[in-house]
Protein backbone atom coordinates (compact mmCIF):
# COMPACT_ATOMS: atom_id res chain seq x y z
CA UNK A 1 0.00 0.00 0.00
CA UNK A 2 1.43 3.65 -0.64
CA UNK A 3 1.44 6.09 1.62
CA UNK A 4 -0.81 8.54 1.86
CA UNK A 5 -2.58 7.78 -1.02
CA UNK A 6 -4.39 4.25 -0.97
CA UNK A 7 -3.89 1.17 -2.64
CA UNK A 8 -3.05 0.41 -6.39
CA UNK A 9 -3.18 -2.62 -8.68
CA UNK A 10 -2.74 -1.56 -12.21
CA UNK A 11 -0.87 -2.80 -15.13
CA UNK A 12 -0.17 0.84 -16.84
CA UNK A 13 3.09 1.34 -15.22
CA UNK A 14 5.45 0.01 -12.57
CA UNK A 15 4.44 0.25 -8.85
CA UNK A 16 6.75 1.66 -7.70
CA UNK A 17 5.58 5.27 -6.04
CA UNK A 18 9.70 6.40 -7.35
CA UNK A 19 8.93 5.72 -10.65
CA UNK A 20 10.01 8.49 -13.08
CA UNK A 21 7.63 10.34 -15.01
CA UNK A 22 7.12 9.78 -18.74
CA UNK A 23 9.42 12.05 -20.97
CA UNK A 24 7.51 13.82 -24.09
CA UNK A 25 10.01 14.63 -26.32
CA UNK A 26 9.02 17.89 -28.33
CA UNK A 27 5.77 17.58 -26.30
CA UNK A 28 7.03 18.56 -23.24
CA UNK A 29 6.30 22.25 -23.18
CA UNK A 30 2.62 21.62 -23.81
CA UNK A 31 2.43 19.15 -21.61
CA UNK A 32 3.74 21.07 -18.45
CA UNK A 33 1.23 23.96 -19.96
CA UNK A 34 -1.79 24.41 -17.10
CA UNK A 35 -3.89 25.39 -20.30
CA UNK A 36 -3.89 22.50 -22.33
CA UNK A 37 -6.48 19.91 -22.09
CA UNK A 38 -5.29 17.41 -25.22
CA UNK A 39 -2.89 16.97 -28.05
CA UNK A 40 -3.18 15.48 -31.05
CA UNK A 41 0.01 14.64 -33.17
CA UNK A 42 -0.92 12.99 -36.82
CA UNK A 43 0.91 10.63 -38.71
CA UNK A 44 2.79 13.57 -40.76
CA UNK A 45 4.02 14.96 -37.10
CA UNK A 46 1.07 17.93 -37.62
CA UNK A 47 0.58 19.01 -33.78
CA UNK A 48 -3.00 19.84 -32.66
CA UNK A 49 -3.59 21.54 -29.18
CA UNK A 50 -6.91 21.93 -27.06
CA UNK A 51 -6.99 24.34 -25.11
CA UNK A 52 -10.64 24.03 -23.95
CA UNK A 53 -12.42 26.67 -27.14
CA UNK A 54 -11.48 23.81 -29.22
CA UNK A 55 -8.39 22.47 -31.57
CA UNK A 56 -5.87 24.60 -32.87
CA UNK A 57 -2.73 23.68 -34.73
CA UNK A 58 1.13 24.33 -33.02
CA UNK A 59 4.11 24.74 -35.24
CA UNK A 60 7.00 23.17 -33.38
CA UNK A 61 10.35 23.66 -33.62
CA UNK A 62 12.19 21.64 -33.59
CA UNK A 63 9.12 19.46 -34.30
CA UNK A 64 8.84 15.59 -35.64
CA UNK A 65 10.48 15.03 -39.03
CA UNK A 66 8.34 12.70 -40.79
CA UNK A 67 6.22 9.78 -40.17
CA UNK A 68 8.92 7.65 -39.08
CA UNK A 69 9.69 10.01 -36.09
CA UNK A 70 5.89 10.21 -35.31
CA UNK A 71 5.55 6.38 -35.12
CA UNK A 72 9.08 5.85 -32.82
CA UNK A 73 7.65 8.66 -30.56
CA UNK A 74 4.72 6.69 -30.06
CA UNK A 75 6.72 3.32 -29.59
CA UNK A 76 8.86 4.67 -27.16
CA UNK A 77 6.00 7.09 -25.32
CA UNK A 78 3.96 3.35 -24.49
CA UNK A 79 7.50 1.36 -23.29
CA UNK A 80 7.53 4.28 -21.10
CA UNK A 81 4.18 3.82 -19.66
CA UNK A 82 4.27 -0.02 -19.97
CA UNK A 83 2.32 -0.86 -22.93
CA UNK A 84 3.55 -2.43 -25.95
CA UNK A 85 3.15 -0.84 -29.45
CA UNK A 86 4.26 -2.75 -32.51
CA UNK A 87 3.21 -4.33 -35.33
CA UNK A 88 1.38 -7.21 -33.63
CA UNK A 89 -0.08 -4.85 -31.36
CA UNK A 90 -0.33 -1.47 -32.97
CA UNK A 91 -2.48 0.16 -30.59
CA UNK A 92 -2.77 1.14 -27.29
CA UNK A 93 -3.97 2.83 -24.34
CA UNK A 94 -1.51 3.68 -21.63
CA UNK A 95 -1.60 5.99 -18.26
CA UNK A 96 0.75 7.61 -15.88
CA UNK A 97 0.76 7.80 -12.17
CA UNK A 98 0.01 11.75 -12.88
CA UNK A 99 -3.19 10.76 -15.15
CA UNK A 100 -2.04 11.68 -18.58
CA UNK A 101 -3.78 9.69 -20.44
CA UNK A 102 -1.93 8.35 -23.77
CA UNK A 103 -3.58 6.39 -27.09
CA UNK A 104 -1.70 5.47 -30.23
CA UNK A 105 -2.44 3.84 -33.29
CA UNK A 106 0.21 2.72 -35.65
CA UNK A 107 0.20 2.46 -39.46
CA UNK A 108 -1.51 0.58 -41.34
CA UNK A 109 -4.55 1.10 -39.18
CA UNK A 110 -3.75 4.58 -40.17
CA UNK A 111 -2.32 5.97 -43.26
CA UNK A 112 0.91 6.59 -42.27
CA UNK A 113 3.24 6.77 -39.08
CA UNK A 114 0.89 6.91 -36.18
CA UNK A 115 -1.93 9.06 -34.41
CA UNK A 116 -1.30 10.11 -31.15
CA UNK A 117 -3.74 11.26 -28.71
CA UNK A 118 -2.93 12.89 -25.30
CA UNK A 119 -5.16 13.61 -22.33
CA UNK A 120 -3.80 15.76 -19.53
CA UNK A 121 -5.50 15.68 -16.55
CA UNK A 122 -6.40 19.26 -14.27
CA UNK A 123 -3.53 19.85 -12.21
CA UNK A 124 -5.15 20.89 -9.75
CA UNK A 125 -8.23 19.28 -10.11
CA UNK A 126 -10.96 21.30 -9.33
CA UNK A 127 -13.51 21.43 -6.24
CA UNK A 128 -17.54 21.09 -6.90
CA UNK A 129 -17.34 24.52 -4.99
CA UNK A 130 -15.10 25.83 -7.95
CA UNK A 131 -16.90 23.94 -10.71
CA UNK A 132 -20.09 25.86 -9.84
CA UNK A 133 -18.54 29.00 -9.79
CA UNK A 134 -16.86 28.50 -13.13
CA UNK A 135 -20.66 27.38 -14.86
CA UNK A 136 -20.90 24.28 -14.05
CA UNK A 137 -23.90 24.45 -12.96
CA UNK A 138 -26.14 26.97 -10.82
CA UNK A 139 -25.72 27.44 -7.57
CA UNK A 140 -28.49 26.33 -6.11
CA UNK A 141 -28.14 23.16 -7.64
CA UNK A 142 -24.56 22.55 -5.24
CA UNK A 143 -27.16 21.38 -2.70
CA UNK A 144 -28.81 18.73 -5.41
CA UNK A 145 -25.29 17.30 -5.47
CA UNK A 146 -24.13 17.71 -2.15
CA UNK A 147 -27.09 15.40 -1.04
CA UNK A 148 -26.67 13.39 -3.73
CA UNK A 149 -23.56 12.23 -2.51
CA UNK A 150 -24.22 12.24 1.21
CA UNK A 151 -27.59 10.19 0.81
CA UNK A 152 -25.14 7.39 -0.79
CA UNK A 153 -27.37 7.75 -4.33
CA UNK A 154 -25.77 5.49 -7.07
CA UNK A 155 -25.06 8.06 -9.86
CA UNK A 156 -24.18 7.57 -13.62
CA UNK A 157 -22.23 10.61 -14.87
CA UNK A 158 -22.84 10.84 -19.15
CA UNK A 159 -21.81 13.32 -21.84
CA UNK A 160 -20.04 13.14 -25.20
CA UNK A 161 -15.74 13.04 -25.22
CA UNK A 162 -14.50 16.18 -23.31
CA UNK A 163 -17.59 16.81 -21.87
CA UNK A 164 -15.95 16.84 -18.26
CA UNK A 165 -17.18 13.42 -16.84
CA UNK A 166 -14.17 12.33 -15.40
CA UNK A 167 -13.57 16.20 -13.78
CA UNK A 168 -16.98 16.05 -12.18
CA UNK A 169 -16.86 12.43 -10.83
CA UNK A 170 -13.60 13.16 -9.24
CA UNK A 171 -14.91 16.33 -7.38
CA UNK A 172 -18.39 13.95 -6.35
CA UNK A 173 -16.23 12.47 -5.03
CA UNK A 174 -14.06 14.46 -3.15
CA UNK A 175 -17.38 14.74 -1.10
CA UNK A 176 -17.74 11.49 -0.25
CA UNK A 177 -16.65 11.01 3.68
CA UNK A 178 -13.16 10.29 3.99
CA UNK A 179 -13.71 7.38 6.60
CA UNK A 180 -15.39 5.41 3.59
CA UNK A 181 -13.39 3.00 1.08
CA UNK A 182 -13.55 4.12 -1.95
CA UNK A 183 -12.45 1.16 -5.01
CA UNK A 184 -11.86 2.83 -8.26
CA UNK A 185 -11.79 0.56 -12.24
CA UNK A 186 -10.55 1.76 -14.96
CA UNK A 187 -9.20 0.56 -18.32
CA UNK A 188 -6.19 2.95 -17.84
CA UNK A 189 -6.45 5.63 -14.62
CA UNK A 190 -7.10 8.82 -15.27
CA UNK A 191 -8.94 9.74 -11.93
CA UNK A 192 -6.31 9.57 -9.81
CA UNK A 193 -6.13 9.68 -6.37
CA UNK A 194 -8.66 11.39 -4.18
CA UNK A 195 -7.63 14.14 -2.08
CA UNK A 196 -8.46 13.20 1.62
CA UNK A 197 -8.88 9.82 0.72
CA UNK A 198 -5.96 7.63 2.15
CA UNK A 199 -8.56 4.29 2.17
CA UNK A 200 -8.95 4.23 -1.20
CA UNK A 201 -7.71 1.14 -3.83
CA UNK A 202 -7.20 1.99 -7.68
CA UNK A 203 -7.52 -1.08 -9.71
CA UNK A 204 -6.37 -0.65 -13.48
CA UNK A 205 -6.77 -2.88 -16.66
CA UNK A 206 -3.56 -5.54 -17.11
CA UNK A 207 -3.12 -6.48 -20.93
CA UNK A 208 -1.45 -10.15 -21.62
CA UNK A 209 1.97 -10.61 -21.92
CA UNK A 210 3.63 -11.44 -25.78
CA UNK A 211 2.39 -15.11 -24.80
CA UNK A 212 -0.70 -14.19 -24.29
CA UNK A 213 -1.11 -14.98 -20.67
CA UNK A 214 -1.57 -12.45 -17.30
CA UNK A 215 -4.46 -10.43 -18.55
CA UNK A 216 -6.48 -8.91 -15.90
CA UNK A 217 -9.78 -7.18 -17.72
CA UNK A 218 -12.72 -4.86 -16.76
CA UNK A 219 -14.72 -7.49 -16.04
CA UNK A 220 -12.55 -9.25 -13.41
CA UNK A 221 -11.67 -6.34 -11.44
CA UNK A 222 -15.46 -5.29 -11.30
CA UNK A 223 -16.00 -8.68 -9.76
CA UNK A 224 -12.69 -8.25 -7.43
CA UNK A 225 -14.40 -5.00 -5.74
CA UNK A 226 -17.00 -7.06 -4.11
CA UNK A 227 -14.31 -9.23 -2.19
CA UNK A 228 -12.73 -5.52 -0.81
CA UNK A 229 -14.88 -4.39 1.70
CA UNK A 230 -15.92 -0.96 -0.70
CA UNK A 231 -18.12 1.46 0.73
CA UNK A 232 -18.28 2.66 -2.92
CA UNK A 233 -17.51 1.33 -6.45
CA UNK A 234 -16.36 3.66 -8.73
CA UNK A 235 -16.51 2.29 -12.41
CA UNK A 236 -14.50 5.23 -14.76
CA UNK A 237 -16.47 4.53 -17.47
CA UNK A 238 -19.08 2.04 -18.67
CA UNK A 239 -18.21 0.37 -22.14
CA UNK A 240 -18.77 -3.04 -22.22
CA UNK A 241 -19.45 -6.77 -20.95
CA UNK A 242 -18.40 -5.41 -17.45
CA UNK A 243 -21.20 -3.56 -17.21
CA UNK A 244 -23.70 -6.98 -15.75
CA UNK A 245 -21.10 -7.17 -12.97
CA UNK A 246 -21.74 -3.71 -11.97
CA UNK A 247 -24.92 -3.24 -12.13
CA UNK A 248 -25.18 -6.70 -10.63
CA UNK A 249 -23.03 -5.01 -7.65
CA UNK A 250 -24.97 -2.00 -7.20
CA UNK A 251 -28.32 -3.94 -6.82
CA UNK A 252 -26.40 -6.06 -3.94
CA UNK A 253 -26.52 -3.50 -1.11
CA UNK A 254 -23.20 -1.57 -2.32
CA UNK A 255 -25.26 2.04 -2.10
CA UNK A 256 -23.52 5.15 -3.35
CA UNK A 257 -21.28 3.75 -6.36
CA UNK A 258 -20.47 6.08 -9.57
CA UNK A 259 -20.06 5.51 -12.99
CA UNK A 260 -19.55 7.45 -16.37
CA UNK A 261 -20.98 6.85 -19.54
CA UNK A 262 -21.06 8.36 -23.31
CA UNK A 263 -24.14 8.66 -24.36
CA UNK A 264 -26.16 12.12 -26.04
CA UNK A 265 -28.30 13.10 -23.19
CA UNK A 266 -30.61 11.26 -20.10
CA UNK A 267 -33.14 9.88 -22.71
CA UNK A 268 -30.67 8.11 -24.67
CA UNK A 269 -29.42 6.27 -21.80
CA UNK A 270 -31.31 3.33 -21.96
CA UNK A 271 -30.57 2.47 -25.49
CA UNK A 272 -26.98 2.69 -24.55
CA UNK A 273 -26.96 0.89 -21.40
CA UNK A 274 -29.08 -1.83 -23.83
CA UNK A 275 -26.55 -1.59 -26.02
CA UNK A 276 -23.44 -2.90 -23.59
CA UNK A 277 -26.03 -5.40 -21.90
CA UNK A 278 -26.68 -7.05 -24.96
CA UNK A 279 -22.19 -7.81 -24.88
CA UNK A 280 -22.57 -9.46 -21.69
CA UNK A 281 -25.90 -11.33 -22.76
CA UNK A 282 -28.58 -9.73 -20.64
CA UNK A 283 -31.48 -9.26 -22.64
CA UNK A 284 -33.23 -5.96 -22.81
CA UNK A 285 -35.55 -6.24 -20.04
CA UNK A 286 -33.01 -7.72 -17.57
CA UNK A 287 -31.13 -5.26 -18.09
CA UNK A 288 -33.66 -2.39 -17.51
CA UNK A 289 -34.63 -4.65 -14.11
CA UNK A 290 -30.98 -3.95 -13.15
CA UNK A 291 -30.11 -0.77 -14.24
CA UNK A 292 -33.26 0.97 -12.85
CA UNK A 293 -32.40 -0.02 -9.53
CA UNK A 294 -28.54 -0.07 -9.77
CA UNK A 295 -28.38 3.87 -10.91
CA UNK A 296 -30.79 6.46 -8.54
CA UNK A 297 -29.72 9.29 -10.99
CA UNK A 298 -28.06 10.24 -14.50
CA UNK A 299 -26.09 13.33 -14.81
CA UNK A 300 -25.74 14.99 -18.30
CA UNK A 301 -22.71 17.13 -19.07
CA UNK A 302 -22.19 19.09 -21.97
CA UNK A 303 -19.94 20.90 -23.90
CA UNK A 304 -20.73 24.10 -26.19
CA UNK A 305 -18.02 26.63 -27.43
CA UNK A 306 -15.34 25.35 -24.72
CA UNK A 307 -17.97 25.61 -21.84
CA UNK A 308 -18.92 22.44 -19.78
CA UNK A 309 -22.34 22.28 -17.88
CA UNK A 310 -24.86 20.11 -16.38
CA UNK A 311 -27.74 20.36 -18.90
CA UNK A 312 -29.50 17.47 -17.06
CA UNK A 313 -30.01 15.53 -14.13
CA UNK A 314 -32.44 12.84 -14.59
CA UNK A 315 -33.37 9.09 -13.25
CA UNK A 316 -34.33 5.77 -14.96
CA UNK A 317 -37.79 4.27 -14.74
CA UNK A 318 -39.37 1.35 -16.69
CA UNK A 319 -42.19 1.40 -18.39
CA UNK A 320 -45.37 -1.21 -18.12
CA UNK A 321 -44.01 -3.25 -20.90
CA UNK A 322 -40.35 -3.37 -18.90
CA UNK A 323 -38.74 -1.02 -21.66
CA UNK A 324 -35.94 1.10 -19.68
CA UNK A 325 -36.94 4.64 -19.68
CA UNK A 326 -34.57 7.61 -19.10
CA UNK A 327 -36.21 11.17 -17.87
CA UNK A 328 -34.97 14.60 -16.71
CA UNK A 329 -36.37 15.53 -13.60
CA UNK A 330 -34.37 19.01 -14.29
CA UNK A 331 -32.64 20.55 -16.81
CA UNK A 332 -30.33 23.96 -17.49
CA UNK A 333 -29.23 25.44 -20.51
CA UNK A 334 -25.75 26.97 -19.26
CA UNK A 335 -27.71 30.44 -18.68
CA UNK A 336 -30.19 32.00 -16.55
CA UNK A 337 -32.35 29.82 -14.26
CA UNK A 338 -32.88 25.86 -14.12
CA UNK A 339 -36.30 24.26 -15.12
CA UNK A 340 -37.66 21.68 -13.13
CA UNK A 341 -40.37 18.75 -14.29
CA UNK A 342 -43.07 17.37 -13.14
CA UNK A 343 -41.09 14.41 -11.71
CA UNK A 344 -38.96 16.67 -9.49
CA UNK A 345 -41.12 17.04 -6.62
CA UNK A 346 -40.99 13.54 -5.82
CA UNK A 347 -37.33 13.28 -6.84
CA UNK A 348 -36.71 16.21 -4.60
CA UNK A 349 -38.30 14.57 -1.29
CA UNK A 350 -36.75 10.78 -2.07
CA UNK A 351 -32.89 12.81 -1.55
CA UNK A 352 -34.00 15.67 0.94
CA UNK A 353 -33.21 18.22 -1.66
CA UNK A 354 -34.53 21.63 -1.60
CA UNK A 355 -33.40 24.23 -3.87
CA UNK A 356 -33.91 28.41 -3.94
CA UNK A 357 -35.02 27.92 -7.04
CA UNK A 358 -37.33 25.27 -7.30
CA UNK A 359 -41.01 25.49 -5.64
CA UNK A 360 -39.73 21.62 -4.36
CA UNK A 361 -39.82 21.02 -0.27
CA UNK A 362 -38.08 17.96 1.96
Amino acid sequence: MSRGGGESLEGSFPDDESAQPPTFGYLDGLVSDPAVTDIAVTGRGDVWIDRGSGMEEVLLRPGFTGPRAVRDFAVQLCAQLGRRLDDARPMADASSREGIRVHAVLAPLVPEGAAISIRLPNRHPPSLEELAAAGLCPASWLFILRALVVNRASILVTGGTGAGKTTLLRALLGMCPQEQRLVVVEEVRELGRIAGHRNMVSLAVRESNVEGAGGVGLVDLVKATLRMRPDRIILGECRGEEIADLLRAFNSGHRGGMATLHADNVERVPARLATLGLLAGLQPKALAALAQGAFDVVIHLERSGGHRHIAQIGRLTTAADGRLIGEAVCTWTGRGTATYGTAWSKFARRWGIVTSDSTSTP
